[in-house]
């Protein structure tokens, strides 16, 4: 039934595609693809510290009830990223401290909440990957709808599942599965020219001959 469903997962992106982007910045990858591609300014990491990047286990529910993300704890699989489209309600919680705690047991590596959480010093005191919309003590209801492994949108970033995720003090951005390869090599570009744009900044060289130039392509006129 379209509304109340769980799907089955039928690819996800690699362990070794996933290892890699991990060492990428979010803002770095998100220049890659266009910058056209996030999952909005709301989504802030509740953890501590620590980088997210895994494969999307997917699961969009009515906003303030968590049924679904229940089942997605035990459906999950060892690495994966539980991303939840609650459709940016702040109404109730969706998760705290004990599906965090059993979202680790399970081997889950972290939780994107396009909703509300609670228990935020809990959460907020450890490093196990959380995002989230905002916080909020009132609790959730367990009545559906909801539904599991199908494509979802968070703030306009389309978000399938086995879509690569990766988040870090910048945001969440999702890589499609089958653009991977090509993100990857063009984040790892942009990568290596920040840093030897950053050594050139420390020893005084950085060449800043084009902001000029843009302002004269432009047509601005500059007093002398």
């Amino acid at each position: 039934m379209i509304g109340f469903q769980i799907c089955k997962r039928t690819r996800k992106v690699d362990a070794e595609t996933i290892a890699r982007f991990r060492e990428l910045p979010v803002a770095n990858i998100s220049d890659s693809m266009s910058r056209m591609f996030a999952g909005g300014a709301r989504l802030r990491p509740i953890h501590a510290s620590g980088v997210l990047a895994g494969p999307a286990f997917t699961v969009k529910t009515r906003p303030g009830d968590n049924l679904m993300v229940h089942k997605a704890l035990d459906l999950a699989e060892p690495g994966d990223v539980i991303v939840v489209d609650g459709g940016g309600d702040l109404t109730n919680s969706l998760i705290g401290e004990i599906m965090t705690s059993y979202a680790q047991q399970r081997g889950v590596v972290g939780m994107v909440i396009y909703g509300a959480i609670r228990d935020y010093d809990t959460l907020h005191a450890g490093t196990f990957p959380v995002f989230a919309a905002g916080v909020t003590h009132r609790g959730p209801y367990k009545d559906g709808p909801g539904e599991i492994n199908v494509p979802i949108a968070i703030d306009g970033m389309v978000i399938a599942p086995g879509d690569l995720i990766v988040g870090d003090g910048d945001g969440i951005v999702c890589v499609p599965f089958d653009l991977t390869a090509d993100v990857l090599k063009a984040t790892q570009a942009k990568h290596r020219a920040e840093l030897k744009q950053l050594e050139e900044i420390k020893q005084g060289k950085n060449d800043r001959t084009w902001v000029d130039a843009t302002l004269k392509r432009l047509g601005v006129e500059i007093d002398d």
